[in-house]
């Protein structure tokens, strides 16, 4: 019923590669899939392939499941790509043609239903943006305000689809992951389009209990595979991890709009968090294969099934890949933001930046070999007349960093989580950020019950896995111990299969029995206490580890973000 969506996502990711170079294929495709969809339009404006061949008469009865709106959301995001990217018009037609038809329907006819998956608020809210009609905004807030009364219903519960209690009185993420963050993207919207102070701390009171008791370690969003969901919180078990991929697009989408709204580095950090770890690992080193959904560890005699641990070429619910692909297609918007005689850099990539000035413009080359290397440069390209500030974020992770201006130390104030140089430029000059890239060891709150006893290795942005493929003959991974003083080491290297990469060696034990009295070769659960001769043959080791986005690309095998560990 929702396999609109997909093709709409792929028209997004199109129209976002034509900004960058024109591409006769991609702009045919585009041209052609538009003028199938305009023809297919009924006079009223309504579009949808399952309503108009399944259920011509029943346009939005079955809003609980019949993903209309979601589908149009995506639509209309769609043919904003192809204004802004694409230079084409034609697309923003037919969705201005059918959002016309959702007003109409829903506001002016007052038709009581609400789409059972969000996606339709955030899409309104960016087509008032385009367009400047009031009546998209209008009806963007009458979606969100209606969930939250029972509305909608479901047959799993009223959670699943956030139609439980009223936005504004919530106080943590329920439910289907994907609705949730999608919705919390449109609340965003609205509260900074409205100026509604109340709908956006709603919105931070959500991020901060998610980033509290809800995230993975690696940025994924969506603990249970059960209705692809949030678990209760610190429920957050690494074996069973369903992180659907989709749900990290989302995740970038929230951080993205709450930077936007409040120019907090947190929401910064969770973006890069997110970016490297949940949303990377998506995809295979060729680009050919993805994951649906993320798990953290993969036992060796893992059984591929539903939950399969390998990445396949496609889904029959396959809204992730093209998620995916208008993702990566956009990621060029996310790096920086301006203000009046100021760019901010949130996000370190190799980048050609300009922004707007009082008089001209002032541009920068960023050149960096990051997340890989800490050292990131600054190439001055254009230069105002008058003072211009350059703010860089320092990520919470790095703690400090050292800074020089054509060679020489600098002083930056540190002001919110970014490094401020304000000067007058000039052409030519470099700015040098040096993050300090070393790798940690990592534990997670205590009432995280699943990841007690256990350890994780991250490296600045990037947390890394222990996989089977990478280790000695004689180490298995889900029996080896770590302890919190382990020493560390990470070195540059090429693998087989997945390329370029900097491994950590984590210094390691094989032994007998982790805890005081415990045989390891013994029963499942035995008593507490008895001899602890046992511990007395630990065998030392090592555990070879690589970036977690880079595992699964060289067959089946044992994996683990979170190590054993012996306290």
């Amino acid at each position: 019923m929702f396999i609109d969506s997909d093709v709409y996502k792929v028209l997004e990711a199109v129209s976002w590669e034509l900004s960058r170079a024109e591409e006769p294929a991609l702009r045919q495709f585009l041209v052609e899939t538009t003028d199938l969809l305009r023809r297919a339009q009924e006079p009223t404006g309504y579009l949808n392939t399952w309503g108009q061949l399944v259920a011509p008469q029943a346009h939005f009865d079955k809003l609980t499941s019949s993903h209309e709106l979601y589908c149009a959301g995506h639509l209309i995001q769609a043919a904003i790509a192809a204004e802004r990217g694409a230079a084409f018009s034609g697309l923003l037609e037919v969705a201005i043609k059918l959002s016309d038809h959702l007003v109409d329907v829903f506001l002016d006819q007052g038709h009581p239903g609400i789409d059972g998956h969000p996606e339709i608020e955030t899409a309104l809210v960016e087509l008032y943006r385009e367009t400047g009609l009031e009546r998209y905004l209008q009806l963007a807030s009458h979606f969100l305000e209606g969930r939250g009364h029972g509305r909608i219903g479901h047959t799993a519960g009223l959670s699943y689809i956030q139609d439980h209690v009223p936005f504004r009185d919530m106080d943590s993420l329920v439910g289907h992951a994907v609705r949730a963050l999608y919705l919390e993207c449109g609340a965003v919207d609205l509260a900074m389009e409205n100026d509604d102070v109340t709908l956006l701390r709603a919105a931070i009171r959500h991020w901060e209990d998610t980033a509290q008791a809800k995230t993975s370690i690696t940025g994924g969003m969506g603990s249970r595979h059960s209705h692809e969901s949030f678990g209760d919180r610190y429920e957050l078990p690494a074996d069973r991890s369903y992180n659907e991929s989709c749900a990290a697009v989302a995740a970038i989408h929230w951080n993205w709009r709450l930077l936007l709204a409040t120019g907090e580095r947190r929401y910064a950090d969770g973006i890069e968090r997110t970016l490297y770890n949940a949303f990377a690992v998506s995809t295979s080193v060729d680009g050919t294969r993805f994951f649906y959904s993320n798990l953290l560890q993969r036992r060796p005699d893992h059984l591929d099934g539903v939950d399969t641990a390998q990445r396949s070429e496609w889904f029959d619910c396959a809204c992730c890949p093209p998620n995916i692909m208008r993702l990566v297609a956009s990621l060029s918007s996310y790096l920086a933001t301006t203000r009046p005689s100021e760019l901010r850099l949130h996000q370190y990539m190799c980048a050609s930046l300009r922004a707007p000035a009082a008089a001209g413009q002032f541009g920068i080359t960023v050149r960096t070999d990051y997340p890989w290397a800490g050292h990131i440069t600054c190439e001055v390209t254009q230069a105002p007349p008058g003072p211009f500030t350059l703010a860089l974020r320092l990520p919470e992770w790095a703690g400090c960093a050292a800074i020089n201006l054509d060679g020489q130390p600098t002083n930056a104030p540190l002001q919110d989580g970014y490094l401020i140089l304000r000067r007058r430029w000039q052409v030519g000059e470099k700015v040098d950020l040096e993050l300090p890239l070393k790798p940690e060891l990592m534990q997670a709150h205590p009432r995280a019950d699943a990841l007690r006893g256990a350890l994780a290795v991250r490296s600045g942005p990037l947390i890394y896995c222990a996989e089977a493929v990478d280790q000695a003959e004689d180490v298995e991974i889900d029996g080896m111990v770590v302890k919190p003083g382990a020493v560390l080491a990470a070195q540059p290297c090429d693998k087989d299969g997945i390329g370029a990469t900097v491994a950590v060696t984590v210094e390691a034990s094989t032994p007998a029995g982790s805890v005081p009295g415990v045989d390891a070769a013994g029963a499942l659960y035995q008593p507490v206490g008895g001899s602890a001769e046992v511990n007395a043959r630990d065998v030392p080791g090592q555990l070879v580890t690589i970036p977690y986005f880079q595992w699964a690309n060289r067959g089946a095998g044992a994996m683990r973000v979170w190590l054993r560990a012996d306290r």
